[in-house]
């Protein structure tokens, strides 16, 4: 009988140690690589505008047709000040389970970077770097801040964080039904999961392009502390 009891305590010890190591693996290990992965994301990036020709003062260039979005590759970074002055994140193309684990994802069929419709983002409220992770501290009149690498294009929250259901597809229409926007313009969604360690809703914000202006004119207001 006590070979039995303590056969069955050995169990019961190694099945709560493995998943303590779960558990340690989901919040520390995954946040861990994810910021590595983000940040190299970001260098690439920045190396990538870095060898981009400057642009000529005083001499008007022929702007050259926008550069296609890659399914799984980071082509801006985000920031967003409510969120703390060293929040930045980059946005890839695609919202699969791999290219979240990378940064956020730009929902594929939605409107490019300050352009007329909806620019729709994606990203994890915990695991894989928790980038959304106090999403419910988002407010009317925040600012969020995107560049490409010769613009920066700084978008004002108008409504949220609203909450909604998965299924509810229509956050990210054009001209999205439940944003209070009546007009097409030039929109941000924002997109997240709710509960903070559930998946039963989504978290919503919109926001409209408030203003632009060229890299080389230095970091926009919203950005300076």
């Amino acid at each position: 009988m006590r070979v039995i009891v303590r056969t069955v305590s050995e169990v019961f010890v190694t099945v709560g140690t493995l998943i303590v190591l779960f558990v340690v693996h989901l919040l520390f290990w995954t946040g861990v690589q994810a910021d590595r992965v983000m940040d190299d994301q970001i260098d690439s990036l920045e190396q990538q505008w870095e060898r981009q020709p400057a642009a000529v003062p005083g001499v008007s260039a022929q702007p050259a047709p926008p550069t296609p979005y890659r399914e799984g590759k980071p082509f801006s970074i985000m920031y967003i000040p409510r969120l703390g002055f060293t929040w930045n994140k980059p946005v890839l193309e695609g919202t699969g389970t791999g290219t979240l684990q990378k940064g956020l994802g730009h929902y594929a069929g939605t409107a490019r970077l300050g352009q007329t419709g909806n620019f729709s983002v994606a990203g994890h409220r915990r695991t894989y770097g928790d980038p959304f992770k106090d999403f419910p501290r988002l407010r009317r009149g925040d600012a969020v801040v995107l560049t490409d690498g010769t613009t920066w294009f700084t978008y004002r929250i108008d409504q949220g964080p609203y909450k909604t259901v998965p299924t509810d597809v229509e956050v990210i229409d054009p001209v999205p039904r439940k944003s209070g926007y009546t007009r097409p313009g030039r929109y941000l969604t924002l997109t997240t999961c709710d509960p903070e360690w559930g998946h039963s809703h989504r978290l919503i914000v919109w926001a409209h392009l408030d203003s632009t202006q060229p890299v080389e004119a230095g970091r926009p207001k919203a950005l300076r502390r």
